[in-house]
């Protein structure tokens, strides 16, 4: 096979010597040796985390080496790379969007804390019931999910 010598025209930005990254229109093109080999629109985050994964997990360029290039965190790079290595191509694209969501309380949580403020318990008896804190509670309503009886 013959060594193929990496050709990138002017406004491609290198990662590395044989890796480079482009924005042509509203997509990300990454090239390797001048070829393509991901692409992904601009605004898809989960496609830009697992190509960013799968060119480190390839072994096309190091973490750092695309940190650099590329002006983001290290460490996100290389929690993208351990998630494909560990969770596979599915955990980027098949779990549910967790944002805007409270991870202390679940429907069902919710449902527990207004009836209990229903109740006319206090915001700290309701969180000492729950086992979150006074915080939370009052978080929950100020957002407006619940509602506290005067």
């Amino acid at each position: 096979m013959q060594t193929q010598l990496p050709i990138f025209p002017s406004q491609i930005k290198l990662i590395n010597s044989s890796l480079g990254v482009r924005r042509q229109d509203d997509f990300v093109y990454y090239l390797h040796n001048g070829s393509p080999v991901f692409c992904h629109h601009i605004d898809d985050q989960n496609n830009y985390r697992y190509i960013l994964g799968n060119l480190v997990t390839s072994g096309l360029c190091r973490c750092s080496e695309l940190a650099d290039a590329l002006g983001v965190n290290r460490r996100n790079v290389e929690r993208y790379a351990q998630s494909l290595r560990e969770n596979g191509s599915d955990w980027f694209f098949g779990r549910p969007s967790q944002r805007g969501r409270g991870y202390k309380f679940s429907e069902q949580r919710l449902e527990r804390a207004q009836k209990l403020l229903n109740d006319e318990q206090s915001v700290v008896e309701v969180g000492k019931e729950l086992g979150v804190s006074e915080g939370a509670v009052r978080y929950q309503i100020k957002k407006g999910r619940l509602k506290k009886s005067f």
